[in-house]
Protein backbone atom coordinates (compact mmCIF):
# COMPACT_ATOMS: atom_id res chain seq x y z
CA UNK A 1 0.00 0.00 0.00
CA UNK A 2 1.14 3.03 -0.89
CA UNK A 3 2.07 5.88 1.66
CA UNK A 4 0.41 9.39 1.67
CA UNK A 5 3.08 11.37 2.25
CA UNK A 6 0.97 14.38 1.87
CA UNK A 7 -1.10 13.46 5.13
CA UNK A 8 2.31 11.99 6.91
CA UNK A 9 3.70 15.52 6.44
CA UNK A 10 0.95 17.31 7.55
CA UNK A 11 0.54 14.63 10.54
CA UNK A 12 3.89 15.48 11.68
CA UNK A 13 3.46 19.21 11.67
CA UNK A 14 0.64 19.32 13.58
CA UNK A 15 2.21 17.10 15.95
CA UNK A 16 4.96 19.54 16.66
CA UNK A 17 2.75 22.60 16.34
CA UNK A 18 0.24 21.38 19.14
CA UNK A 19 3.56 20.84 21.26
CA UNK A 20 4.46 24.26 20.81
CA UNK A 21 0.66 25.73 21.61
CA UNK A 22 0.66 23.30 24.39
CA UNK A 23 4.11 24.42 25.81
CA UNK A 24 2.76 28.01 25.22
CA UNK A 25 0.02 27.88 28.13
CA UNK A 26 2.11 26.11 30.59
CA UNK A 27 4.97 28.98 30.52
CA UNK A 28 5.25 30.27 33.74
CA UNK A 29 7.53 32.70 35.79
CA UNK A 30 10.69 30.44 35.16
CA UNK A 31 11.37 31.77 31.95
CA UNK A 32 11.11 35.43 33.56
CA UNK A 33 13.98 34.38 36.08
CA UNK A 34 15.94 33.02 33.38
CA UNK A 35 16.14 36.16 31.89
CA UNK A 36 16.61 38.04 35.04
CA UNK A 37 19.51 35.57 35.43
CA UNK A 38 20.87 36.22 32.42
CA UNK A 39 20.45 39.71 32.41
CA UNK A 40 22.74 39.91 35.75
CA UNK A 41 24.98 38.00 34.36
CA UNK A 42 28.74 39.97 34.03
CA UNK A 43 29.98 37.33 31.94
CA UNK A 44 29.06 34.56 29.40
CA UNK A 45 26.05 32.36 28.53
CA UNK A 46 27.11 28.98 27.96
CA UNK A 47 25.19 25.87 26.05
CA UNK A 48 25.81 22.75 26.54
CA UNK A 49 24.29 19.42 25.36
CA UNK A 50 24.85 16.20 23.91
CA UNK A 51 23.46 14.54 20.57
CA UNK A 52 20.41 16.66 19.40
CA UNK A 53 20.21 18.52 21.97
CA UNK A 54 23.99 19.67 21.17
CA UNK A 55 23.11 20.84 17.58
CA UNK A 56 20.08 22.77 18.95
CA UNK A 57 22.24 24.40 21.61
CA UNK A 58 24.62 25.22 19.40
CA UNK A 59 21.99 26.84 17.33
CA UNK A 60 21.12 28.78 20.85
CA UNK A 61 24.68 29.91 20.87
CA UNK A 62 24.48 31.48 17.63
CA UNK A 63 20.84 33.08 17.99
CA UNK A 64 21.95 34.94 21.74
CA UNK A 65 25.38 35.57 20.38
CA UNK A 66 23.80 37.64 17.33
CA UNK A 67 21.03 39.52 19.14
CA UNK A 68 23.24 41.01 22.20
CA UNK A 69 23.59 37.77 24.46
CA UNK A 70 27.64 37.00 24.63
CA UNK A 71 26.97 32.99 24.05
CA UNK A 72 28.82 30.18 23.07
CA UNK A 73 28.14 26.66 22.86
CA UNK A 74 30.58 24.38 24.72
CA UNK A 75 30.39 20.10 24.45
CA UNK A 76 30.29 18.36 27.46
CA UNK A 77 33.23 15.89 26.25
CA UNK A 78 35.58 18.76 24.85
CA UNK A 79 34.45 20.42 28.70
CA UNK A 80 35.81 17.11 30.45
CA UNK A 81 39.20 17.72 28.56
CA UNK A 82 40.57 20.93 28.94
CA UNK A 83 37.04 23.53 27.68
CA UNK A 84 35.88 23.90 31.43
CA UNK A 85 38.57 26.46 31.21
CA UNK A 86 36.46 28.33 29.33
CA UNK A 87 34.09 29.11 31.95
CA UNK A 88 34.93 31.76 34.48
CA UNK A 89 32.95 33.44 37.14
CA UNK A 90 30.29 35.79 36.11
CA UNK A 91 29.35 33.33 33.69
CA UNK A 92 25.64 31.02 33.37
CA UNK A 93 25.79 27.59 32.34
CA UNK A 94 22.27 26.72 30.04
CA UNK A 95 22.74 23.09 30.19
CA UNK A 96 19.89 21.18 27.76
CA UNK A 97 18.78 17.12 28.19
CA UNK A 98 15.70 15.85 27.52
CA UNK A 99 16.37 13.26 29.63
CA UNK A 100 18.19 14.55 31.82
CA UNK A 101 20.35 11.91 32.06
CA UNK A 102 22.79 12.49 29.39
CA UNK A 103 26.25 10.55 30.45
CA UNK A 104 28.76 13.51 29.22
CA UNK A 105 26.52 16.44 30.46
CA UNK A 106 25.82 14.65 33.71
CA UNK A 107 29.75 13.87 34.06
CA UNK A 108 30.49 17.99 34.30
CA UNK A 109 27.62 19.20 36.29
CA UNK A 110 29.35 19.14 39.54
CA UNK A 111 32.70 20.66 38.19
CA UNK A 112 30.05 23.23 37.13
CA UNK A 113 29.01 23.86 40.38
CA UNK A 114 32.68 24.15 41.47
CA UNK A 115 32.34 27.72 39.74
CA UNK A 116 29.78 28.91 41.76
CA UNK A 117 27.84 30.12 38.84
CA UNK A 118 23.88 30.11 37.97
CA UNK A 119 22.59 26.15 36.23
CA UNK A 120 19.65 26.92 34.48
CA UNK A 121 18.52 23.22 32.93
CA UNK A 122 16.28 22.30 30.21
CA UNK A 123 14.78 18.69 30.60
CA UNK A 124 11.50 17.53 30.90
CA UNK A 125 12.45 15.38 34.28
CA UNK A 126 12.46 17.20 37.40
CA UNK A 127 14.28 14.78 39.49
CA UNK A 128 16.31 13.81 36.96
CA UNK A 129 20.21 14.72 37.17
CA UNK A 130 20.58 17.39 35.28
CA UNK A 131 16.98 18.49 37.03
CA UNK A 132 18.79 18.63 40.71
CA UNK A 133 21.88 20.26 39.52
CA UNK A 134 19.98 23.05 38.23
CA UNK A 135 19.36 26.41 40.20
CA UNK A 136 16.05 26.55 37.65
CA UNK A 137 14.77 24.46 35.56
CA UNK A 138 12.80 25.52 32.26
CA UNK A 139 10.70 22.36 31.46
CA UNK A 140 10.18 20.59 27.90
CA UNK A 141 6.48 19.66 27.95
CA UNK A 142 5.75 16.82 25.16
CA UNK A 143 3.04 14.55 24.99
CA UNK A 144 4.68 12.83 22.26
CA UNK A 145 7.32 12.74 19.35
CA UNK A 146 6.31 13.35 16.14
CA UNK A 147 8.09 10.37 14.81
CA UNK A 148 5.75 7.37 14.43
CA UNK A 149 8.13 5.32 16.84
CA UNK A 150 7.79 7.97 19.28
CA UNK A 151 11.37 7.93 20.06
CA UNK A 152 13.54 10.01 17.68
CA UNK A 153 14.01 13.28 19.01
CA UNK A 154 11.54 15.69 17.08
CA UNK A 155 8.58 17.14 18.91
CA UNK A 156 11.23 17.49 21.57
CA UNK A 157 13.95 19.13 19.75
CA UNK A 158 11.36 21.52 17.95
CA UNK A 159 10.00 22.37 21.61
CA UNK A 160 13.65 23.21 23.12
CA UNK A 161 14.62 25.49 19.98
CA UNK A 162 11.76 27.57 20.30
CA UNK A 163 11.96 27.91 23.80
CA UNK A 164 15.41 28.81 23.05
CA UNK A 165 14.14 31.50 20.50
CA UNK A 166 11.43 32.46 22.99
CA UNK A 167 14.59 33.60 25.50
CA UNK A 168 16.06 34.95 23.09
CA UNK A 169 13.62 37.09 22.27
CA UNK A 170 12.82 38.29 25.72
CA UNK A 171 16.40 38.95 26.23
CA UNK A 172 16.17 41.22 23.31
CA UNK A 173 12.64 43.00 24.77
CA UNK A 174 14.69 43.46 28.02
CA UNK A 175 17.62 45.13 26.33
CA UNK A 176 15.64 47.53 23.62
CA UNK A 177 17.57 45.80 20.92
CA UNK A 178 17.12 47.64 18.31
CA UNK A 179 17.37 47.12 14.40
CA UNK A 180 20.27 48.80 14.34
CA UNK A 181 22.17 47.26 17.11
CA UNK A 182 20.69 44.13 15.01
CA UNK A 183 22.71 45.11 12.08
CA UNK A 184 26.35 45.65 14.14
CA UNK A 185 26.34 42.09 14.68
CA UNK A 186 25.57 40.97 11.20
CA UNK A 187 27.55 43.55 8.55
CA UNK A 188 27.61 41.19 5.94
CA UNK A 189 25.68 39.17 3.51
CA UNK A 190 22.34 39.98 2.89
CA UNK A 191 20.99 40.41 5.90
CA UNK A 192 23.61 42.52 7.00
CA UNK A 193 23.14 44.50 3.70
CA UNK A 194 19.86 45.22 4.46
CA UNK A 195 20.46 46.64 7.88
CA UNK A 196 23.75 47.92 7.39
CA UNK A 197 24.26 49.74 4.16
CA UNK A 198 23.18 53.16 4.50
CA UNK A 199 21.96 55.83 1.59
CA UNK A 200 25.42 57.56 2.23
CA UNK A 201 27.19 54.25 1.17
CA UNK A 202 25.42 54.01 -2.14
CA UNK A 203 24.82 57.26 -3.17
CA UNK A 204 26.29 59.07 -6.24
CA UNK A 205 27.76 62.33 -5.45
CA UNK A 206 30.27 62.89 -8.68
CA UNK A 207 29.46 64.00 -12.40
CA UNK A 208 25.76 64.37 -11.56
CA UNK A 209 23.71 65.87 -14.32
CA UNK A 210 22.54 69.18 -13.23
CA UNK A 211 21.30 71.91 -15.63
CA UNK A 212 19.76 75.65 -14.61
CA UNK A 213 16.21 76.08 -14.63
CA UNK A 214 16.64 78.85 -17.60
CA UNK A 215 18.32 75.48 -19.57
CA UNK A 216 16.86 75.08 -22.65
CA UNK A 217 15.64 71.04 -23.24
CA UNK A 218 18.02 70.31 -25.96
CA UNK A 219 20.85 71.33 -23.18
CA UNK A 220 19.29 69.05 -20.74
CA UNK A 221 19.13 66.08 -23.11
CA UNK A 222 22.95 66.43 -23.57
CA UNK A 223 23.36 66.20 -19.92
CA UNK A 224 20.81 63.22 -19.71
CA UNK A 225 23.06 61.52 -21.26
CA UNK A 226 26.43 62.42 -19.99
CA UNK A 227 24.84 61.73 -16.54
CA UNK A 228 23.62 57.96 -18.08
CA UNK A 229 20.74 58.00 -15.04
CA UNK A 230 18.29 58.85 -17.40
CA UNK A 231 17.41 62.34 -15.88
CA UNK A 232 18.65 65.13 -15.08
CA UNK A 233 18.24 67.51 -12.37
CA UNK A 234 17.34 71.23 -12.65
CA UNK A 235 18.38 74.07 -10.21
CA UNK A 236 18.17 77.56 -9.57
CA UNK A 237 20.74 80.60 -9.07
CA UNK A 238 21.36 79.56 -5.97
CA UNK A 239 22.06 75.71 -6.88
CA UNK A 240 18.90 74.97 -5.16
CA UNK A 241 16.87 72.08 -6.63
CA UNK A 242 13.73 72.73 -8.29
CA UNK A 243 12.82 70.03 -10.30
CA UNK A 244 13.63 67.28 -12.70
CA UNK A 245 13.52 65.90 -16.41
CA UNK A 246 13.40 62.22 -16.80
CA UNK A 247 13.67 60.34 -20.20
CA UNK A 248 9.57 59.87 -19.81
CA UNK A 249 8.75 62.97 -19.60
CA UNK A 250 10.85 63.77 -22.98
CA UNK A 251 8.92 60.83 -24.46
CA UNK A 252 5.40 62.17 -22.99
CA UNK A 253 6.55 66.06 -24.22
CA UNK A 254 7.59 64.60 -27.74
CA UNK A 255 3.71 63.73 -28.70
CA UNK A 256 2.87 67.43 -27.77
CA UNK A 257 2.38 69.49 -31.53
CA UNK A 258 4.49 72.70 -30.25
CA UNK A 259 7.46 70.24 -29.25
CA UNK A 260 10.67 71.80 -29.49
CA UNK A 261 14.28 71.00 -27.84
CA UNK A 262 14.24 75.07 -28.30
CA UNK A 263 11.80 75.57 -25.51
CA UNK A 264 12.32 75.74 -21.80
CA UNK A 265 13.38 72.51 -20.30
CA UNK A 266 10.60 73.36 -17.36
CA UNK A 267 8.17 73.27 -19.65
CA UNK A 268 8.76 69.82 -19.95
CA UNK A 269 9.83 68.77 -16.14
CA UNK A 270 8.32 67.39 -12.93
CA UNK A 271 8.28 69.92 -10.69
CA UNK A 272 8.89 68.90 -6.91
CA UNK A 273 10.93 65.89 -7.20
CA UNK A 274 10.87 63.04 -4.40
CA UNK A 275 13.89 64.15 -2.22
CA UNK A 276 15.48 62.77 1.13
CA UNK A 277 17.30 65.26 3.51
CA UNK A 278 18.73 62.16 5.58
CA UNK A 279 21.44 60.26 3.72
CA UNK A 280 22.16 57.99 6.98
CA UNK A 281 19.03 56.38 6.67
CA UNK A 282 18.81 52.77 5.53
CA UNK A 283 19.55 52.03 1.84
CA UNK A 284 16.66 49.56 2.58
CA UNK A 285 14.56 52.20 4.12
CA UNK A 286 14.80 54.50 1.17
CA UNK A 287 14.13 51.39 -1.08
CA UNK A 288 11.05 51.35 0.43
CA UNK A 289 10.34 55.10 -0.20
CA UNK A 290 11.09 54.47 -4.06
CA UNK A 291 9.04 51.30 -4.46
CA UNK A 292 6.00 53.51 -2.23
CA UNK A 293 6.60 56.27 -4.92
CA UNK A 294 7.05 54.13 -7.80
CA UNK A 295 10.58 56.16 -8.55
CA UNK A 296 13.37 54.76 -9.95
CA UNK A 297 15.35 57.97 -9.02
CA UNK A 298 15.81 59.58 -5.18
CA UNK A 299 17.52 62.95 -4.76
CA UNK A 300 19.48 63.61 -2.00
CA UNK A 301 19.65 67.26 -0.46
CA UNK A 302 20.37 69.44 2.18
CA UNK A 303 18.00 71.30 4.22
CA UNK A 304 18.45 74.19 1.61
CA UNK A 305 17.40 71.71 -1.05
CA UNK A 306 20.70 71.88 -2.34
CA UNK A 307 21.56 68.82 -3.92
CA UNK A 308 24.09 66.35 -2.41
CA UNK A 309 23.83 63.28 -4.34
CA UNK A 310 21.36 60.82 -6.30
CA UNK A 311 20.07 57.28 -5.43
CA UNK A 312 19.39 55.46 -8.54
CA UNK A 313 16.90 51.62 -7.95
CA UNK A 314 19.55 50.04 -10.17
CA UNK A 315 22.55 50.92 -7.43
CA UNK A 316 20.43 49.50 -5.11
CA UNK A 317 19.95 46.40 -6.88
CA UNK A 318 23.33 45.69 -7.33
CA UNK A 319 24.37 45.85 -4.12
CA UNK A 320 21.58 43.20 -3.00
CA UNK A 321 19.21 45.64 -1.46
CA UNK A 322 15.94 43.87 -0.56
Amino acid sequence: MKNNYQKIAQETLTIEANTLLDASRLINKEIEKAVDIILTCKGKLIISGVGKSGLIGAKMAATFASTGTPSFFLHPTEALHGDLGMISSGDVVLAISYSGESEELSKILPHIKRFDIPLVGMTREKNSTLGKFSDLLIPLHVKREACPLDIAPTSSTTLTLALGDALAVCLMKARDFAKEDFASYHPGGTLGRQLFVKVQDLMRRDSLPIVKQDSTLKEAIVKISEGRLGTVLIVDDKERLVALVSDGDIRRGIMQRDFSLEHSVMRYATHSPKTLEDENILASDALVMIENYKIQLLIITDKDKKIQGVLHLHDLVEAGIK
